[in-house]
């Protein structure tokens, strides 16, 4: 392993690898070694140009914390994260699609009864979200346990507040016949967090930051893959260059809107409001 060159480099490093324990752990961490020497190659960046990619990444690392993770928006807006979806959903027929998770979710949430207002307190265009949760033969699947969570109606998400108490998301448990339903407010299009080294380097390629107005949902059931999804709202401006890569066209919908008065679940209503509606299809483990 000495005098080694740009020639012999990519092999040795490979040899090296050769006592992995485990299969697994040898062919990522080959693969990775031949992909990123290629980059190398291929590019062959100057050592400023080098350090200055050290220098993102430490920086990216340093944004990172329980409240925002930097790592998972620059994964979305290289398009890995939905690369890493569709790999792992290639045989889901007949299950709602999925998309990404995003940097928002936050273990820490109330589990809140249906019916109940998610956003109480907070401004905005009051929305009812009901749906139902079935099997891919339409059978309801009881007491699914479902997670909701969006951004306020400025497009910002509870975590984006300094000091602000959790809102705008919850969960839910789906009744005996699989359906859902509760009360939040409009939530809107808006741009990823743009005050780190992500929005550096978008603003470097060009690119704008905005994501399509959406409504996170995570859903899991005994017996069934977990499913983490949005549902989009038709007509956005960003439907079409969403800067996570993450809309489907069957997750785009139509809001309907009510006058006030009688709302679905019974409740009067003083204003006018919105209905987000959508039945969710889960693939059964192994199927």
């Amino acid at each position: 392993m000495r005098d080694l060159n740009e020639d012999t480099l990519t092999l040795e490093t490979l040899n090296s690898l050769r006592n992995t324990a485990d299969p697994r752990d040898r062919q990522i961490s080959e693969a990775l070694v031949r992909h990123l020497h290629a980059f190398v190659k291929e590019v062959e960046p100057t050592q400023e140009e080098w350090s200055r990619g050290i220098d993102f990444l430490t920086r990216v690392g340093k944004m990172c914390d329980d409240k925002r993770q930097e790592f998972i928006l620059l994964s979305d807006v290289l398009g890995v994260s939905m690369l890493v979806d569709a790999i792992n959903h290639r045989a889901s027929a007949g299950a709602t699609e999925t998309t990404v998770l995003g940097p928002f979710f936050v273990d820490d949430r109330k589990s809140l009864p249906l019916g109940a207002n998610m956003a109480a307190g907070v401004a905005g265009m009051p929305m009812f979200v009901r749906g139902t949760v079935r099997d891919v033969d339409g059978k309801p699947i009881p007491r699914a346990a479902i997670d909701i969570w969006h951004s306020d109606e400025e497009g910002f998400y509870d975590v984006q507040h300094a000091g602000a108490e959790l809102t705008m998301r919850g969960r839910f448990t789906a009744d005996e016949t699989g359906r859902f339903w509760l009360w939040s407010v409009r939530p809107k299009y808006y741009p990823i967090p743009t005050d780190g080294p992500v929005g550096q380097m978008l603003e470097a390629q060009g690119r704008h930051p905005f994501r399509p107005e959406h409504v996170h949902f995570l859903i899991a059931a005994p017996g069934f893959e977990t499913l983490v999804t949005h549902v989009f709202a038709d007509a956005d401006p960003y439907l079409d260059s969403d800067v996570v890569f993450g809309v489907k066209n069957s997750l785009i919908t139509s809001y309907i809107h009510h006058p006030a008065g009688l709302a679905p679940d019974g409740s009067s209503r003083d204003v006018d409001f919105i209905e987000l509606s959508y039945d969710f299809v889960l693939k059964a483990t192994g199927s």
